[in-house]
């Protein structure tokens, strides 16, 4: 894909392409974003970009890619000498030193078949300390033609010392999104259950049931559409090795994916339980953040502000464990069970 492509370009996009055109693309970048995949395509663009053999011009300077040459199809299929990946490791979930100091070594070499070396830290949230130290030096003093690229969708968990020498650019969608089909029929179907449901044992362990099967098909769909675009599938000849790499790569693409949309049903759920809490408070309704979806108000007959309040804890709580290596339906069975309903 070319930026010309992107349906509606963002202003983070516009940014790039005026950078561009001005010869003033910084060094290093942080993307945000909602969405991991979409920020790696357009690392994978602006790559594409700098060292397209047919680019868009404009007043002769190259600010998009023709999407078909040579090195546009060598970047999209990774397999381009110039333009390096970093993404977490298997179970580990973690981008490591050795990964790190690999990619830097890559990055102070020449380039050797392209005007522009570029690195790309995929889920640059990752980073262990020590890989995150060890990316500083090169961060400071950057080699000529070379272009660092972190992507993230949890920037917060990033380093200071990293984000203080990135420019950022941020591709989140403004406003909050419009809830997907299967979210909406979910979140209405946990919203009757507990309003209609009684303060008992069982009940929550219905609505934890309810959570859990979410996520069990959320898993699979997860895995089912990375692995389609895995080069597993695509080069079913290549090299042991670089097969066993492959692996790993998709097994913890895998991994980072479902826990990047985890975060957003468990967002979603917290959404709906601030709702509780702001009819607790008889707010109007132009401050809910569902008020399509009815129930909230129910819940909220039987509880004090207080008690919606310390609901939106103990989720925060929930989240925060489970970025942990804990059992997850182990913490979301004790997160369900403190919920006040």
């Amino acid at each position: 894909m070319a930026f010309n492509d992107i349906a509606k370009k963002s202003q983070g996009v516009q940014l790039l392409q005026r950078s561009l055109a001005r010869r003033r693309l910084g060094h290093a970048y942080l993307f945000t974003g909602h969405q991991l995949e979409e920020l790696e395509l357009l690392a994978r663009t602006l790559a594409k970009t700098l060292n397209c053999q047919q680019p868009v011009l404009t007043e002769g300077v190259a600010t998009d890619c023709c999407d078909q040459c040579l090195s546009c199809r060598k970047i999209d299929n990774e397999g381009h000498a110039d333009i390096h990946w970093a993404r977490p490791e298997s179970k580990s979930r973690i981008i490591t030193v050795d990964q790190t100091r690999a990619l830097m070594h890559e990055i102070q070499l020449k380039p050797g078949e392209a005007p522009f070396k570029v690195a790309i830290i995929s889920g640059a949230d990752r980073l262990n300390v020590q890989a995150a130290n060890a990316f500083l030096k090169t961060l400071e003093e950057p080699p000529a033609k070379s272009i660092l690229i972190l992507l993230s969708t949890e920037p917060s968990r990033i380093l200071e010392t990293i984000l203080s020498r990135c420019l950022r650019l941020n591709f989140t969608t403004e406003g909050r999104r419009p809830l997907e089909p299967l979210q909406s029929e979910w979140l209405n179907r946990f919203s009757s259950l507990a309003a209609t449901g009684q303060k008992s044992l069982l009940s929550r362990y219905v609505l934890l049931d309810s959570l859990l099967q979410l996520l069990a098909g959320l898993r699979a769909r997860v895995d089912e559409t990375l692995s389609a675009r895995s080069p597993l599938e695509k080069y079913t000849d290549a090299e042991k090795s670089l097969r066993e790499r492959w692996e790993d790569e998709l097994a913890a693409g895998i991994e980072a994916e479902y826990r990047r949309q985890r975060a957003d049903i468990l967002m979603l759920l917290q959404g709906w339980f601030r709702d509780v809490w702001l009819h607790t408070l008889s707010a109007g309704e132009e401050l809910l953040s569902y008020p399509e979806i009815p129930g909230a108000d129910e819940v909220a007959r039987r509880l004090t502000s207080r008690q919606a309040e310390e609901n939106l804890t103990v989720l925060e709580q929930t989240q925060r464990l489970l970025h942990t290596n804990v059992q997850e339906a182990l913490a979301l069975e004790v997160g369900l069970l403190k919920l006040q309903l």
